[in-house]
C-alpha cells in the first residue's frame, strides 16, 4: 500500500552536539526559508565521530524492519543467486553486490554467499560481467567498468561483517581478475574509460561518478591484497591517478553535473575530504537536497531513496551524522509495510516514479545507510572509513 506522504524535516532542532568532539565548535543543518539545506558541518579529524545523543538513541530501523527489508531483498533473489532489481526485471553487477551487502549486514550470510558465488560463475576470463542480466541470461553486453570494479567493496564489506577469511580466499581471484580488468583499460592520459563495446571498443570518456566508485573499489581491493598476502602496485598507482584527477581535474571527465550522484560521489569515496569535502557538499545542497530527500537530477521533482542514503553516508563520512540520519529518516515515505522501497518519489505530487517501483537496491541502500548510523553489524564502517586491513 502506498504510505501517506509526509515531508521529513531536515533540520528543525539543534545537533544537541551530534556533530561535537573535544575542541570543536557545535555544528548546526539547518534549512532556509526556500526548502533548501544550509549545512555546516564539524572539522574533520579523519574519522567518523561516534558521539551517541538524545536524537540519535533510537534506531532508524527497528529489529523487525531490517529483516522485513532484507526478505522484500531476498524475494527478488534468483534461484542462482543474481538478484534482480524488481520481480521480472533486470540486474546490473554493482547492485547486485550492493544487495549482498545489505544482506550481509541484516545477518543474511548465506543469501549474499550466494550472490557472491553467481559473480563467480559469470565473470568473463578477463575478469570482466555484462551490463545487464535476467534471470534468463545476457540483456545487455556492453561492460561497465565502475560495476565490475564493485566486487571489491562488496567482499571487504562481507569480511567485515562476518571475518569469514575462508571468503575471501575464496573470492580473491575473482576480485583480482575483476581490478586488473579495469586498471587495464586505463588510458593514456591516465583515465578509466566508463564502458566498453560489445566488440571490446572502450568508450571515449570518462565519469566522475564511475571512476570515484572505482576509487572506492581500488581502496577496497589494496586492502584485500594486503589481507591476502598480494602486491598490487598498478592498483596503487591507478588509485592515486585518479584521485588526483578527482580532486583537481573534474572538468576532465564528461560532465553530468545535473546528476547527485556527480555531487556527492567524490565525498563518499574519500577523494575529498575534511575542509573541501565540507565545502563540496554545501555547494551542491540549494541544487539537490529537498526536505522529501535528495533529487536524482537537478531540474526535477524526483528525489529517490537509494541517492537519498548514499548521500547520507557521504555527509557522515564528513562527520555530520545528524544530517545523514535525517537524510535516512526521509526515507520513511517510500517504505511500504512489507519492507520494501519505492524507488523514487515525486514531489510534491505524492506520487511514486517510476510507477509503483519497488526495488532491491532501493532497500539495500536503505539497510547499508541504517547500519552505518545504526551501527548493528561488524560492517557499519565499510562504506564511510578508509579500508585498513
Amino acid at each position: 500500500m502506498q504510505p501517506e506522504f509526509a515531508a521529513a524535516e531536515f533540520a528543525a532542532s539543534p545537533d544537541a552536539g551530534a556533530d561535537r568532539g573535544p575542541g570543536l565548535t557545535t555544528a548546526r543543518d539547518d534549512i532556509g526559508s526556500n526548502g533548501h539545506s544550509r549545512l555546516a558541518t564539524a572539522p574533520d579529524r579523519g574519522h567518523v565521530r561516534r558521539t551517541q545523543t538524545a536524537e540519535q538513541t533510537a534506531p532508524l530501523l527497528a529489529s523487525a524492519e531490517v529483516a522485513a527489508t532484507a526478505d522484500a531483498i531476498e524475494a527478488c533473489q534468483q534461484p542462482d543467486g543474481l538478484i534482480v532489481w524488481f520481480d521480472g526485471g533486470h540486474a546490473d553487477p554493482w547492485n547486485h553486490v550492493e544487495a549482498a551487502m545489505a544482506l550481509a549486514s541484516a545477518g543474511r550470510q548465506r543469501a549474499a554467499e550466494d550472490a557472491y558465488e553467481w559473480l563467480q560463475a559469470n565473470q568473463h576470463e578477463a575478469g570482466s560481467w555484462h551490463n545487464y542480466y535476467t534471470a534468463l541470461g545476457i540483456k545487455d553486453v556492453k561492460v561497465d567498468t565502475n560495476c565490475c570494479a564493485y566486487v571489491a567493496v562488496g567482499v571487504w564489506h562481507h569480511w567485515l561483517a562476518t571475518g569469514d577469511r575462508g571468503f575471501v580466499e575464496a573470492m580473491w581471484p575473482t576480485v583480482a581478475r575483476a581490478l586488473d580488468f579495469v586498471v587495464g583499460l586505463r588510458t593514456a592520459g591516465g583515465h578509466i574509460p566508463w564502458a566498453v563495446h560489445a566488440n571490446g571498443t572502450p568508450w571515449p570518456y570518462a565519469l566522475l561518478t564511475g571512476s570515484s566508485s572505482i576509487c572506492q573499489s581500488l581502496q577496497c581491493g589494496l586492502a584485500l591484497a594486503e589481507l591476502t598476502g598480494h602486491e598490487r602496485p598498478a592498483w596503487a598507482r591507478t588509485l592515486a591517478r585518479t584521485l588526483h584527477q578527482i580532486r583537481h581535474r573534474p572538468d576532465g571527465f564528461e560532465p553530468k553535473d545535473r546528476w547527485a550522484m556527480d555531487w556527492y560521489y567524490p565525498v563518499l569515496c574519500g577523494a575529498l575530504t575534511g575542509a573541501q569535502a565540507r565545502a563540496h557538499l554545501a555547494a551542491g545542497a540549494p541544487k539537490f537536497l529537498l526536505p522529501q530527500g535528495v533529487r536524482c537530477v537537478a531540474d526535477q521533482a524526483w528525489v529517490t531513496a537509494a541517492e537519498t542514503c548514499e548521500c547520507a553516508l557521504a555527509y557522515l563520512r564528513t562527520g555530520s551524522a545528524a544530517t545523514a540520519r535525517r537524510l535516512v529518516g526521509a526515507t520513511s515515505a517510500m517504505r511500504n509495510d512489507d519492507g520494501s522501497y519505492y524507488t523514487g518519489w515525486v514531489v510534491p505530487k505524492s506520487r511514486t516514479f517510476p510507477d509503483a517501483e519497488r526495488s532491491s537496491y532501493t532497500a539495500a541502500a536503505v539497510l547499508l545507510a541504517a547500519d552505518a548510523l545504526d551501527r548493528r553489524s561488524g560492517a557499519a564502517d565499510a562504506l564511510i572509513v578508509k579500508p585498513a586491513s
